[in-house]
């Protein structure tokens, strides 16, 4: 009996989860799936331009285990381009990393997924006041 898969860490959630060629309704195409896990090693590799040691530490798995994920995702999307195929991302063995803040205003403490408010403030949920990240500087509250 196979033991369960391990729980990948990602940073990132895509708002957009399905691609297609232009023209091709969705009923004509052959789909394939691209777990939220493959993606994010492709984000960290590809895009990111990480090494497979710290793409792995970074979804806390081994670098034999990520390079799996990495090749299986790279074959889904080379199939996908080659063959006119749609792309869905979906499901997966993960969990959304999350960032710390603190509010100025109520001293409350909460949690954002990260790439959630990148590049723009972070308002508390209790009372909207502005926030900043807590423990910045420390390794404290991250994941």
């Amino acid at each position: 009996m196979a033991r369960p898969p391990k729980i990948r860490r990602v940073e990132f959630l895509p708002e957009t989860t399905v691609f297609k060629p232009a023209g091709v309704p969705v009923r004509d195409l052959q789909e394939q799936v691209l777990a939220v896990e493959e993606l994010e090693a492709l984000r960290l590799k590809d895009l990111e331009g990480l090494e497979q040691e710290e793409c792995a530490k970074r979804m806390h798995i081994s670098r034999p285990t990520f390079q799996r994920i990495l090749t299986s995702a790279r074959e889904k999307v080379a199939r996908a381009l080659v063959e006119g195929n749609m792309i869905r991302v979906e499901g997966g063995h993960y969990r959304v990393a999350m960032r710390q803040f603190q509010c100025e205003a109520c001293r409350g403490h909460f949690e954002v997924p990260y790439g959630a408010g990148r590049g723009r403030d972070i308002n508390c949920p209790h009372c909207g006041g502005r926030a900043h990240r807590a423990g910045r500087g420390h390794r404290h509250g991250r994941q």
